[in-house]
């Protein structure tokens, strides 16, 4: 089944092509992706060259920046604004009317309460861990499951 695009004009009157998200139907940037079990909410964005990982759930009125990264099992509340950049462990929870500016990271199963902004550049850790931003990086990045090869 074929995707269909659709054309926005942002701000600055540049043309962005979006395709619809299979799940919540969500707009998708064509370089994004996007794992098949997220939900997109219908009215949320996936950006160019973002990721979502599996099971993960973006909510209404949404907005995963530019090569923002959202782990798996990860749940984006409505209105929140993950800025570009951002790297989202997996088992993450962003409480609605957030707004993560540029690159934060925040560690895999942390909890972000509703209505808080977070700086650019700031890093949240699991509750007593040591994290170094390398290792978040690496631990949110989604993977893909790997063809089976017949024996």
């Amino acid at each position: 089944m074929a995707r269909m695009i659709e054309e926005l004009e942002d701000e600055t009157g540049a043309i962005i092509k979006y395709k619809r998200h299979a799940n919540g139907r969500g707009l998708v940037s064509p370089s994004a992706r996007v794992a098949e079990t997220a939900f997109i909410d219908a009215t949320a964005y996936v950006e160019a060259h973002a990721r979502v990982g599996l099971d993960s759930w973006v909510g209404a009125g949404s907005w995963i920046d530019k090569g923002a990264t959202v782990g798996d099992r990860t749940f984006v509340g409505s209105n929140v604004h993950v800025g570009e950049g951002c790297v989202v462990g997996s088992g993450v929870r962003i409480g609605s009317n957030t707004k993560l500016g540029a690159d934060v990271m925040v560690g895999n199963g942390v909890r972000v309460d509703r209505d808080q902004q977070i700086a650019a550049g700031t890093v949240i850790e699991p509750k007593g861990g040591a994290t170094s931003r390398a290792a978040l990086a690496a631990m949110s990045r989604p993977v893909r499951p790997q063809a089976r090869r017949a024996a």
